[in-house]
Parts: C-alpha cells; structure tokens; sequence
C-alpha cells in the first residue's frame, strides 16, 4: 500500500524553494537576461520572497519597484535583468504556480487505476503542495482579486483546471458504478473549497492543533462517505 503521508510526498516530489524556482527560471530562460542558472535562481529566489512579503503587507498591485529594491535588496538595475517590470513578474509567479501544480497532480495519479485510490491521491497531492508552497498558493488565490483583465483570467483558468481534474475523476467513477451519482462539478467545487480552505485559513487549524496529514484525511473521509455506494 502507498504511504499516504505528508513526508512521502515530500520524497516523492521535490517540492524545495530552490527547486520551484529553478523550474521558474529554465521555463522563462528566454526572457532573463541573466544566464548564469545559481546566479538566477538564488536572486529569483530573493524576488519572489520579496513579492510574497510585500503583498502580505499591503498588496502587489501597491507595491512598487523601489518597493522590491528595498526588500530583496537589489539594485533597480539588478531587477531589470530578471524582470522588464511588476506585469510580468505576475506572470512569471502565476505559470510557475499553475505548471506547479498541474504537474503534481498528474504525477500523483501514475500508476494508479481504482477510482477511490485516485480520489484520494489527487485530493492529498493538492494539500500538501499547498502546505510546502502555501506563499505561492495564499498569493495567487488573494491578489487574483486585483489583477487586469487578462491576469484574471489566467488565475480563472487555473483554478478551473484543478477542479475539472477532480469532477472528471468524479464522472469517471460514476460511469464505471464505483461512486454513487451525485452532481459530479458540485462535489469536485465543495472537495476544492476543502482544499483551498487549508491554506487561507492556517491559522484556525493551527490554533486547533490540527496536522496536515490529519486535514487531507478529513477531506478525503468526507468525499468517500457522500461517493460510497450503498449497499441493498
């Protein structure tokens, strides 16, 4: 039996800062100016938790370049050869997010055939990414709020993605008579709103004690009840 726990997924998964960000740099090598990939990553990595820290305090679209100078320690000059300005620097965070995330979720799912086991590894693999990467998660879902048209979409169509992976799955599972029927987007959009629920609101599980190997249990638990078939 696959170990279902946090730390396996972590040996499974390079989910590291360093590893994020290095994905990040070689996916937009292109448009970075610095080529030198340790040099990249190790000051992208200063830029993005900069980002992160900025919008905690009063919002990325508040934020200034001066603004990131000053807390990734920087110089203007130094910014400009990783980024051309705040526009793109959202871009770039929110497809490393998304690529992030669609990748592990695919990858959680090798292998495996059961409809119940599938469930279950798509919705741990979504908490506990969000629990080694919860900045980059807590950023995109709260300033997709603020962004132009066109970053909302993009935002949109990232959350959408996930949700369709979970309602197909759901859809699969009711065709082949292993899930009771039920509404099957219905379901996939409360078990996302579980999900999402672990990293926008760490504090009160924190307060309660609760792990997050204990909150993926309690989602999937509840997921299996309402899809279970019943007997007679």
């Amino acid at each position: 039996m696959t170990d279902k726990g946090f730390d396996a997924f972590k040996k499974r998964f390079d989910v590291s800062r360093e590893e994020m960000t290095r994905e990040l740099f070689r996916e937009n090598a292109e448009s970075i100016r610095v080529k030198k990939e340790k040099t990249a990553v190790k000051n992208l990595e200063r830029i993005i938790d900069a980002v992160f820290s900025i919008s905690m305090e009063k919002g990325f679209q508040a934020m200034s370049m001066r603004d990131l100078c000053d807390e990734s320690g920087l110089s203007m000059g130094g910014l400009y050869g990783y980024i051309k300005g705040k526009e793109e620097l959202l871009a770039l965070i929110q497809g490393q997010g998304r690529r992030m995330l669609e990748r592990f979720l695919a990858e959680s799912l090798t292998d495996l055939t059961d409809p119940f086991e599938k469930l279950d590894a798509l919705i741990r693999a979504h908490v506990y990414l969000s629990e080694v990467a919860r900045p980059w998660f807590f950023f995109s879902f709260m300033e997709s709020r603020h962004l132009g048209k066109e970053d909302v979409s993009r935002a949109i169509a990232m959350e959408a993605a996930t949700e369709k992976a979970l309602s197909d799955l759901i859809e699969e599972g009711i065709d082949n008579n292993a899930f009771a029927p039920c509404d099957a987007e219905l379901m996939a959009g409360l078990i996302k709103a579980m999900q999402q629920d672990w990293y926008l609101k760490r504090w009160k599980f924190k307060k309660r004690g609760t792990t997050v190997e204990q909150y993926a249990d309690a989602v999937v638990d509840m997921a299996f009840a309402r899809l279970a078939r019943k007997e007679g």
